[in-house]
């Protein structure tokens, strides 16, 4: 016997798993040719055959890594097309002006060592923790069954399955007892595949029910899903709105700087007769600042350092915007057992109907316990409540295999007999269509029996009595199963119909200590949260009410959800607890709140939880999950704590709250970059900045800034729409700022005359863009903190140290001339900054942001 029964409930009880992604969406030839089924070699390979094997190469070597190598690392942060743009620029500038001119050049430097760094960084950490929660399938070798890496079968190998286990490698099935394999993330057909010795499987595919073993036939590169498997598990991008709208937003910008800085070329080397130099000096000045240069590095730091920090609390992050995705989310679909509740239960009571006897029912549990040799949690509840003794009988033509059953001597059933003699003859497993499991006997004194243990109210016919006293215990949050002895045979079609009530065994579920304290999170946050369970609806809701839910008292038997999506839409909003969920409804309850415009995430740890996981936004499993649902999961809380979830909302609230923020600064200055070239083509007057100044305005009013604001903490809900949110603010501030600069230009050009007249308007002109870029600054810092506003004050300090200290003068060409102009840079500065405050708080009240 190798199944391995499912939770009565329709949850499942998990086994460890490598977290790798298969896309379902492949177009892919899901039929292998037949093979004649290998010898049967019950004991698998030998150690020695092991070795020859290894010798040959015949070896599951498949590569296969959760991030980015640091060679692909150094090439993503390297060579980037505004990289390119400004490293030319830049060798045009060490040849033609002095080096503070090409200061710009090493701040990409820095700026390029920094990404590097941090994303080595996150690397690290996703290998460390994929290694954590790697694959150990079960292979038998000399006879004995232990866990070994993936990367460690070899061809021939017998690899044991079980409910939830995932197949690694290709192979044709050895054993096989009651097998059910799903295949849907290769082949995208949901319905299980029953298989039978001698039938192909492939890797990639998954156990649903019951259990056996497979011969490797193909490993490494071989196997069918292995290049598929390498290639998703590699670092992958899924949809995020804030890399997408970056790469938006740097389209725009290139096709608004090329134009732009054509003409500056043009308008500055040939129209006006200036030296050469300072005039391609100049040039360069108008064109590095149009290039929003550090905001993609700010936000793969961004990224990188959320991943560095969840890891650091036991939360794997297989695809880096999953962070950012489940910030989004405004519906979290929990799955109950492993969720709200530990694992275990507690057998508080069995309760006997229509006059059975308690040793006779004892008696069954205890051998309907010793069907199962990997029980789940409610079925081990039951065994440690009726733990069978050593040497208890074997299954009816046992070849070996010992299975445990019998009982203690005072658990005889009734008319006498043996327990001892007890023997196993079937076992059928748990399916989530069924909602119960069954195992058939050859009890002491020869008589067959076949018993059924699984939800009462799929067992019971709708008018039964017992269903009310069930209810009431439902009500208290126990979970109730009935075991029923079956009229028919096992295998027989509609086994539950006519079985007869035997005896109600009563579960109590261990509730997390933190689950309470998790759901007020996501209630404060406005989070709707929907607990979405195999078990009995009251039972689930008074679970979730001893936590806290809210709303926890409109529970909805899923049997009466109604399968128009709109309706179940309207469902799924109105309740906030379902049961008796299959894996079925679960996807399309899923697909029913996307509809309605809702970011979905999913939790959940059995098998019959994949396809809502796969479905959904964002899928988040338990460390202990099986391997199905780790597979599909971008998320994976390997410390299997519930609690965990607000850590990874709030890290990526913090990511898109920031990036929003420095965005906003970023293009501020592309904005006036582009207006202030335009202007200057217009009015055909020499540009008024050498690449010094912007390289001092832009590290001290964006560069060391947002540094800061992009790491610090932010709890804002996330807003759609980011492009659009980043442009209504930047766009206006930009163009303030560019009139502003430019105004203070011209009025200069008009109050200065003579040698040195262009220093003394170009630092002019750059006290306004200053003070202006400033108040954006103090603008996006808010709301102010101790910090924040020693920030700000640091970034003003800096600004007026270079004005005072005379090298500094010299080496920024900085230096203001008289009284009168100065003091008109100022206040045309003060206009600016009135004029953007009265911009910000209109945009704000106009589009509610």
């Amino acid at each position: 016997m190798t199944q391995r029964a499912l939770d009565s409930s329709g949850e499942q009880t998990p086994g460890p798993s490598r977290p790798t992604m298969i896309d379902a969406g492949a177009e892919l030839d899901p039929v292998h040719p037949m093979e004649p089924p290998p010898p049967r070699r019950p004991d698998g390979l030998s150690t020695a055959e092991v070795a020859e094997r290894v010798a040959r190469g015949e070896v599951n070597d498949v590569p296969v890594r959760s991030s980015r190598s640091v060679t692909e690392i150094v090439r993503a942060n390297v060579f980037t097309r505004f990289n390119l743009i400004i490293g030319v620029l830049w060798v045009i500038m060490l040849f033609v002006a002095p080096i503070q001119d090409s200061l710009f050049g090493f701040v990409i430097v820095a700026n390029t060592g920094i990404g590097i760094i941090q994303e080595w960084r996150a690397k690290k950490t996703l290998d460390s923790l994929a290694v954590i929660g790697e694959a150990k399938p079960t292979v038998r070798r000399d006879g004995v069954a232990a866990e070994i890496s993936t990367s460690e079968i070899v061809l021939g190998d017998l690899v044991e399955l079980g409910p939830g286990d995932k197949v690694v490698v290709d192979g044709t099935v050895s054993e096989a007892d009651s097998l059910e394999i799903d295949e849907s993330l290769l082949t995208g057909e949901a319905d299980p595949v029953i298989k039978r010795a001698g039938d192909p499987v492939m890797s990639g595919s998954f156990v649903v029910a019951g259990g056996g073993a497979f011969t490797a036939t193909k490993v490494g590169r071989e196997a069918y899903a292995a290049q598929l498997a390498e290639e998703a598990s590699r670092f992958t991008l899924v949809h995020s709105e804030l890399r997408s709208g970056i790469s938006t937003i740097l389209k725009y910008v290139t096709w608004m700087m090329v134009p732009t800085a054509i003409g500056l070329i043009i308008s500055q080397l040939v129209v006006k007769d200036n030296n050469f130099k300072e005039s391609v000096a100049r040039t360069v000045g108008g064109i590095v600042p149009m290039i929003p240069e550090g905001l993609v590095l700010l936000t793969s730091v961004a990224f990188a350092i959320g991943v560095v920090r969840l890891g650091r609390k036991q939360c794997l992050v297989q695809e880096l915007p999953a962070i950012e995705g489940l910030a989004r989310v405004d519906v979290v679909c929990l799955d109950k057992t492993g969720t709200l509740t530990e694992g275990g239960m507690d057998v508080t009571e069995v309760r006997p109907l229509n006059g059975s006897d308690e040793a006779y029912v004892a008696q069954v549990l205890r051998t309907f316990g010793s069907s199962d040799p990997r029980p789940n949690a409610s079925l081990q509840a039951i065994i440690d409540a009726y733990p069978a003794a050593d040497g208890d009988a074997l299954p009816a033509g046992g070849d070996g295999d010992a299975l445990p059953a019998g009982g203690d001597d005072d658990a005889l059933p009734a008319g006498g007999g043996d327990a001892e003699s007890w023997t196993v003859t079937d076992a059928m497993p748990f399916s989530s269509a069924r909602k119960y499991s069954g195992a058939a006997f050859t009890e002491a004194d020869g008589t067959d029996s076949v018993w059924l243990l699984g939800a009462p109210d799929v067992l019971l016919s709708e008018g039964d009595a017992t269903l009310t006293e069930i209810e009431q215990l439902n009500e208290q949050g126990l979970r109730v199963l009935l075991l029923a002895r079956a009229a028919g045979e096992l295998d027989a079609p509609g086994a539950a119909a006519g079985a007869a009530p035997t005896a109600l065994v009563v579960l109590e579920q261990r509730l997390r200590p933190d689950a309470g304290d998790t759901l007020a999170y996501f209630a404060d946050q406005n989070v709707a949260t929907k607990v979405i369970s195999g078990d009995n609806a009251v039972s689930v809701g008074a679970v979730a009410g001893k936590l806290g839910l809210a709303g926890a008292e409109n529970t909805l038997d899923a049997r009466r959800l109604p399968t128009d999506p709109d309706e179940m839409a309207t469902a799924m909003e109105e309740n906030a607890v379902f049961g008796r969920v299959t894996p079925q409804q679960k996807r399309d309850m899923v697909a029913a709140l996307q509809s309605r415009g809702h970011t979905v995430a999913m939790t959940g740890d059995g098998v019959n939880d994949v396809l809502a996981l796969k479905d959904a936004d964002i899928g988040v499993s338990m460390g202990s999950g099986s391997e199905a649902t780790r597979a599909v999961a971008q998320i994976v809380l390997l410390n299997n704590s519930f609690a965990t979830l607000p850590s990874v909302v709030a890290e990526g609230r913090r990511v898109i709250g920031n990036i929003t923020r420095v965005a906003t600064l970023f293009l501020t200055k592309t904005v006036y970059s582009v207006l202030l070239a335009i202007l200057v083509v217009c009015f055909q007057v020499e540009y008024p900045f050498l690449p010094r100044h912007l390289t001092l305005l832009s590290t001290l009013t964006i560069g060391v800034p947002a540094f800061f604001l992009a790491l610090a903490p932010n709890k804002e809900r996330a807003q759609p729409h980011f492009v659009r949110r980043v442009m209504r603010y930047a766009i206006p501030s930009g163009v303030i700022a560019a009139a502003a600069t430019f105004a203070t230009y011209l009025v200069a050009r008009h109050h200065y005359s003579g040698e040195g007249a262009l220093e003394a308007e170009t630092s002019a002109a750059t006290l306004t863009l200053f003070l202006v870029s400033m108040w954006v600054l103090a603008i996006i810092a808010r709301p102010y903190t101790w910090w924040r506003v020693g920030l700000v004050a640091a970034m003003g300090l800096g600004f007026l140290i270079v004005l005072v200290v005379p090298w500094l003068q010299d080496f920024f060409a900085l230096k203001l001339v008289g009284a009168p102009m100065p003091w008109t840079a100022v206040g045309i500065a003060v206009a600016a900054a009135a004029l953007l405050e009265f911009t910000w708080r209109w945009v704000g009240r106009r589009f509610g942001l």
